[in-house]
């Protein structure tokens, strides 16, 4: 972001407006994702899956998706990736702080037993890029930018 507001700053593949303790991200695409290598279209929330290890289109903007997450809309989305006792674990965390999974989200293992998985904090920057390393050497694409924490 540049340091003075400029209503003519070009996003460049996106802006980072979210993450969360799995490592996904929620960016706000920019004006060609498709240049980028991104799902959705210009101004769209699109999200990072760490359990898939690639860019999803949300099929709404900020103002939607902004309201979505402040109405519950998130309890659905992340049903799949919750298991007992999730919220103590995640409410030791701070705002720097991440879940590493062994096996990870992606593995098959994961998916059918989450629950079994060992789980420990990370600082979020080590679990994006673990997530950014994972996609290169799998598929030989890069995710972008995920973020600092």
């Amino acid at each position: 972001m540049p340091a003075t507001f400029d209503p003519a700053w070009p996003l460049g593949a996106g802006l980072v407006v979210a993450q969360d303790v799995l490592g996904g991200v929620f960016a706000l695409n920019g004006g060609h994702p498709c240049e980028a290598g991104r799902p959705g279209g210009p101004g769209e929330v699109i999200y990072f899956a760490p359990d898939a290890l690639g860019w999803e289109a949300l099929g709404a903007g900020h103002s939607a998706w902004l309201s979505w997450i402040l109405s519950g809309g998130f309890r659905e989305f992340y049903e799949s990736l919750r298991w007992d006792g999730w919220r103590n674990e995640v409410s030791v965390l701070n705002g720097r702080q991440g879940l590493s999974f062994f096996p990870p989200l992606w593995s098959a293992e994961a998916r059918q037993d989450l629950l079994a998985t060992s789980r420990r904090a990370v600082p979020m920057a080590e679990l994006l890029g673990l997530s950014s390393d994972s996609c290169r050497q799998f598929d030989g694409s890069d995710p972008g930018f995920l973020g600092a924490a």
